[in-house]
């Protein structure tokens, strides 16, 4: 099963075998996958903070140091950046409708930038204490070679 949306258009690709009854509830599942993913769980920059501090607190005993933090639509290349100097974290706007658990990994992932500036082994001992990290690793390698 399938779906994308194509301009004005839904399209649902089903096996030709199913039952109407079937084809209804995958019809219906569909359409709620793709509401939620046109949803973004964390919209605003004020969102992102409070999750990023919450993350630090829950995850890195709040040793992290965070300034700011924004969704940037320049980050094409990077998932996320920091600026160690000021604690500036800017996260890719490509994250607004990934899983909470990669969003949540990324932002670690640069909340331990202010803590150990390289990726160095202590550094991800740090970025590893992210819920989920290994699949948010997973999730994002195939969404960067696959796109969603």
């Amino acid at each position: 099963m399938q779906a994308r949306i194509i301009g004005p258009v839904v399209e649902v690709r089903i096996p030709a075998t199913f039952s109407a009854r079937q084809e209804r509830e995958a019809v219906e599942q569909m359409l709620g996958r793709l509401e939620r993913k046109a949803t973004p769980s964390v919209s605003s920059d004020e969102e992102l903070l409070r999750r990023a501090q919450r993350l630090n607190e829950e995850v890195l005993d709040s040793r992290a140091r965070v300034t700011t933090i924004h969704w940037s639509p320049r980050q094409n290349l990077r998932w996320g950046s920091c600026t160690v100097a000021t604690g500036e974290i800017r996260i890719s706007d490509r994250l607004k409708h990934v899983p909470d658990y990669v969003l949540d990994a990324v932002i670690v992932h640069e909340l331990a930038h202010t803590i150990v500036a390289e990726h160095s082994a202590q550094f991800w001992e740090l970025a590893d204490k992210a819920p989920l990290a290994e699949r948010a690793k997973g999730f994002l390698e195939a969404y960067q070679r696959f796109g969603s």
